[in-house]
């Protein structure tokens, strides 16, 4: 990196809630927001948050026929640029991505088109995903690019890696990034249990049904959620600056199937050396793993952190035991975490695990990847 990246608002909409203030004491309890639908278990928005996101639906026209992963896209970008003192109508770039996209909604028109042999006026332009960051620049009315992507579930941390190398381009000052994902819908949960990484459990039988960063556990727990997150970033060290991104790193590794990640994650090896760059590795307070509550996918994470934390390892931590895996806004959702702790100088720990808390926290290391072993490390400081 050029300069460091200084991070000016982050806003978003979760199970924990939408405000700073309700986030925050909802990661302070030891409780997880999963609740079951249709015999499954999922982490969704609360009753208010549905209603808000339903009032924006209904608030235009256009919105009406929108999927919610647009919506909720639009809502969190509406926080955000209010909270970082953003106009709207100015020249700031947008990157906005999804693993799933509209997948509610393409289930729907899909569902009719076999029925009736006929495809909806709208089904294309709505479903792809290239709508969410247009969606979210039609609405704040902004000039500056707007781009969308989909890394699977390193999705969010790819477009603030592109937001950041915008800027220190020098073709852009200001980028909105972040990840939106509505994926609890009966196919998309499907399509996880065919891959057998699906918690089995019911909300009765296990205090803690998704066991992310548990290496002792015997089967797989990972479960989806719901969210949208966004982030405003600025260059260099800004007063009003939240936390400073001062290194970056990424990296993919050979494919052996389609969900593949080696038994000791070298691309997560090769993201974080390159995030370290010469900064002494003891010198990284905590890591925010990706851990989704899989044996292999936890287990190959922390094998790469154990490779490049050989000599001490940092406290590790995870939001998925609590919200689940949003997949695509998952890595966003883990920056906001390392936000509040850096800003709150409490360290969030997982309540099954002993894990001893840092005297203080000034680096935090935050991890994500995706189907095809696409990995990112973003390091954020105080």
């Amino acid at each position: 990196m050029n300069q460091p990246i200084s991070i000016t608002a982050i806003s978003s909409i979760s199970p924990l809630g939408k405000t700073p203030e309700r986030i925050w004491n909802n990661y302070l309890t030891d409780s997880h927001f999963f609740t079951e639908k249709d015999g499954v278990l999922v982490a969704s928005f609360s009753k208010e948050l549905k209603a808000d996101i339903e009032q924006l639906r209904q608030s235009n026209l256009k919105y009406k026929s929108l999927d919610n992963s647009v919506l909720y896209a639009i809502f969190a970008s509406r926080q955000v640029i209010k909270n970082a003192g953003w106009k709207a109508k100015a020249n700031f770039g947008i990157n906005i991505g999804s693993s799933r996209g509209a997948t509610a909604l393409f289930e729907s028109y899909h569902e009719e088109f076999l029925k009736n042999n006929k495809a909806e006026t709208l089904s294309s332009p709505t479903t792809t995903l290239g709508n969410i960051s247009s969606w979210v620049a039609h609405d704040l009315q902004t000039k500056g690019p707007e781009i969308s992507h989909s890394i699977t579930c390193s999705t969010a941390l790819h477009a603030m890696l592109n937001g950041i190398a915008w800027i220190n381009s020098g073709m852009c000052n200001k980028f909105l990034v972040g990840g939106s994902e509505a994926p609890l819908t009966a196919f998309t949960i499907a399509q996880m249990q065919a891959l057998k990484i699906y918690s089995r459990s019911n909300q009765n039988e296990e205090a803690y049904p998704n066991q992310a960063l548990n290496l002792n556990k015997i089967e797989n727990t990972m479960i989806l959620g719901e969210g949208a997150a966004m982030a405003c970033l600025e260059s260099g060290v800004t007063k009003n600056a939240l936390a400073k991104i001062i290194s970056i790193g990424y990296a993919t590794e050979i494919l052996e199937h389609n969900a593949s990640l080696s038994t000791n994650a070298l691309c997560f090896q090769r993201s974080m050396s390159m995030a370290l760059g010469d900064l002494n590795p003891e010198d990284i307070d905590v890591i925010i793993t990706h851990t989704p509550g899989t044996i292999k996918g936890d287990k190959a994470e922390i094998n790469a952190i154990s490779k490049i934390f050989c000599n001490k390892t940092p406290s590790l931590t995870t939001n998925k035991w609590k919200i689940g895996h949003s997949l695509g806004a998952s890595g966003i959702l883990s920056i906001e975490m390392a936000v509040l702790m850096l800003q709150h100088q409490k360290f969030i720990s997982v309540p099954y695990l002993k894990t001893e808390a840092p005297k203080h926290i000034k680096h935090i290391l935050v991890n994500a990847v995706g189907f095809g072993g696409n990995a990112v490390s973003i390091l954020l400081s105080k």
